[in-house]
């Protein structure tokens, strides 16, 4: 049944974004910031599924050359050096070694796509691509000794999940509301507005808005969303492959990233991670099932040891993982026959029939934002939005410290405060870039950060991200908004549980 158009307008809500990964908290930035009124909704914790479980890169995807994709190279590369602007925090330049292997491509192929890869994207802030000698090189090291040549080039890495955060930060900072663990579960539509039913999944209450327009972001049930709407003509359709990670004690002791290249054609990482481990994958599988069940399996895990084992001198075992880790990505569905080769650009669908509804499918990490701008550019002469473009130069939460460089901000960081336990300073700027005035707030000493729930972790930082970031469990900070999980014993998350249950009860009162 339609809605008629009766509605206050002031109480209208501009946009309405369904899904609380990176595409979906990206345009709610981009919306807010451009003066329009923006709710957003997830049914669970920000990044909680893909958006939390990438590879952790800002990259362009040099693989992807070798499958002609030069447009998504193209602007994955373009996007690689804004992204490093925005948010010098939590992302940073990694320097990438490919060792060759013989049997599979001829050094000259490499080398040409690596030229193209440098030039593509009009690089500026990056080191180029060059040849490396293995036997000299110090990541040759860890290689067996028949990898004598090998390539180096340059990427970013990223906090995935605290780059999704961040956006949501700064969208509410610009006026939009973000309700987590609150599900779209009704759309209807009228002639010039939907009607929304939002439940809370925290305390069983159900709510309508009326919005006057729709973007369904909800990654791997962005097909289950958009069948909310009964008139919903997407003739598109969503593939569900699952890239899995595990992580080991670390096997190398350098900076470098390791790109490997496996005999079925695919590629596998080797990455420096939180000091004390390498993370290593990824995976092609695709899922059927319930994504939200979706997990890591031991067919998995033994296909990326076999495959980094075919490089490193000191094999790697199931044994030797310490945590695994995997994410479902909406691929856009191109009928590809091999998951690996479904295409990781995205393709909004627009059905504007009445009020819009934008649905989004595929996309990665290094292209949210130009996806972003993307959906205001068709939402401009529905919405009436005169704002300009403006995420291209406008810097993330934290990112904005006024030191020329990030190791400046740091040493200054270490000097405002000098009795913080050796690591602690280097965590909470990585982490948190300026807002560490936030967590550390007016404490000069160590027992003023309040209870230790284990390795870098205090009541300090653990209130902020109550307060500031959305966080309600244990596993929101430990594995998503921080990465404490790795370290913290079973006594340690009980104690942080108990602390959170405590703060829970307050402020329902």
């Amino acid at each position: 049944m339609e809605i008629n158009s009766g509605v206050d307008q002031e109480h209208l809500i501009d946009l309405l974004v369904i899904g609380g990964g990176v595409n979906g908290t990206g345009i709610a930035r981009d919306a807010a910031g451009r003066g329009l009124s923006v709710l957003l909704c997830e049914q669970d914790d920000l990044a909680r599924y893909t958006s939390s479980s990438s590879t952790k890169l800002i990259h362009g995807g040099l693989r992807y050359l070798e499958q002609y994709d030069f447009k998504l190279v193209r602007n994955s590369l373009q996007e690689r050096e804004v992204l490093l602007r925005s948010a010098p925090h939590i992302i940073w330049p990694l320097r990438f070694i490919l060792p060759h292997y013989k049997a599979l491509r001829p050094r000259w192929l490499i080398r040409l796509g690596l030229f193209i890869y440098d030039h593509l994207g009009k690089r500026k802030l990056l080191p180029a691509s060059k040849g490396v000698n293995l036997r000299r090189h110090i990541s040759g090291e860890a290689l067996k000794p028949e990898f004598i040549h090998g390539f180096e080039y340059s990427d970013c890495w990223v906090q995935d999940a605290r780059l999704v955060v961040l956006n949501a930060v700064d969208a509410e900072q610009h006026g939009a509301r973000i309700l987590t663990r609150t599900k779209c579960i009704a759309l209807s539509r009228g002639q010039d507005y939907w009607t929304a039913t939002l439940d809370d999944l925290t305390t069983r209450e159900t709510s309508e808005v009326m919005v006057r327009s729709v973007v369904n972001a909800a990654g791997p049930w962005v097909e289950q969303v958009a069948g909310l709407d009964r008139k919903s003509q997407s003739a598109h359709g969503v593939r569900l492959v699952k890239g899995s990670h595990i992580i080991v004690p670390k096997i190398f002791d350098h900076d470098y990233v390791y790109l490997f290249q496996n005999s079925d054609r695919r590629i596998m990482f080797a990455i420096p991670y939180e000091s004390d481990f390498t993370l290593l994958g990824t995976t092609d599988v695709e899922v059927l099932a319930d994504p939200a069940e979706a997990s890591t399996s031991d067919q998995e895990v033994q296909y990326i040891c076999d495959n980094v084992n075919r490089y490193f001198t000191r094999p790697v075992t199931p044994a030797d993982v310490v945590h695994t880790y995997c994410g479902v990505r909406p691929l856009f569905d191109d009928a590809a026959k091999d998951a690996s080769k479904t295409t990781r650009d995205y393709v909004l669908h627009m059905n504007d029939q009445g009020p819009p509804v934008i649905s989004v499918y595929g996309g990665k990490l290094t292209t949210y934002r130009i996806l972003s701008e993307e959906v205001m550019d068709m939402l401009v002469e529905t919405l009436d939005i005169d704002a300009q473009a403006w995420t291209g130069t406008g810097i993330l939460p934290g990112g904005d410290f006024p030191e020329k460089s990030y190791p400046q901000f740091v040493e200054s960081c270490r000097k405002r405060y000098p009795w913080c336990v050796p690591g602690l300073i280097d965590k909470l700027a990585r982490n948190y870039g300026s807002r560490i005035e936030m967590v550390i707030g007016e404490a000069s000493a160590m027992d003023q950060l309040g209870q230790h729930f284990g390795d870098m972790l205090y009541e300090a930082e653990a209130r902020y991200l109550v307060e500031h970031e959305w966080a309600r469990t244990v596993d929101d900070i430990v594995w998503r908004r921080t990465r404490a999980g790795l370290w913290a014993e079973p006594a340690l998350l009980q104690k942080l549980e108990h602390w959170l249950a405590g703060l829970m009860t307050v402020s329902d009162d």
